[in-house]
């Protein structure tokens, strides 16, 4: 399996760039920062905007992956609660969820392996047949917050 990743850095510069990032992505990884809760906020806006961009086949099962990172920072600067995030997990479909720190690598490769197996899960399910030497579009970045597809 080769896996490619994109990642659009939560920067809205890259915004106009969506369709060629995310169109044919096989996953889609929303990433925040645990100590800011505008990077929380704006994850339903990273969603909205992926499904609209990527137009995948079927939207309400394409599969989403949300990481909370920078768990390293410590419980005192956290601004975004673990109960908090599984909620918003769980109101979108059961989203897999992790909590990570892509500096102490805290739970990056587990993530990983969640994220390749829903976008093996994904491609199998197209209806060309999933060609296995076909690249598995996934795109992470877990420095940065934002959409991640």
């Amino acid at each position: 399996m080769t896996l490619q990743l994109w990642d659009t850095a939560g920067q809205e510069r890259f915004q106009s760039l969506g369709v060629a990032f995310y169109r044919g992505a096989d996953c889609c990884v929303l990433v925040y920062d645990v100590n800011s809760p505008k990077s929380f906020e704006t994850l339903d806006s990273w969603r909205d905007e992926f499904l609209i961009q990527a137009s995948p086949r079927d939207p309400d099962s394409f599969p989403f992956v949300v990481l909370g990172n920078k768990v390293d920072m410590g419980e005192e600067r956290r601004m975004i609660s673990q109960k908090r995030a599984h909620a918003y997990c769980q109101q979108r479909g059961q989203m897999p969820y992790f909590e990570t720190s892509a500096k102490d690598n805290v739970n990056v490769e587990q993530a990983f392996e969640v994220i390749a197996r829903n976008a093996l899960a994904q491609e199998e399910s197209e209806e060309y047949g999933g060609d296995f030497s076909d690249p598995i579009n996934i795109n992470l970045d877990p420095e940065r917050e934002g959409c991640s597809c």
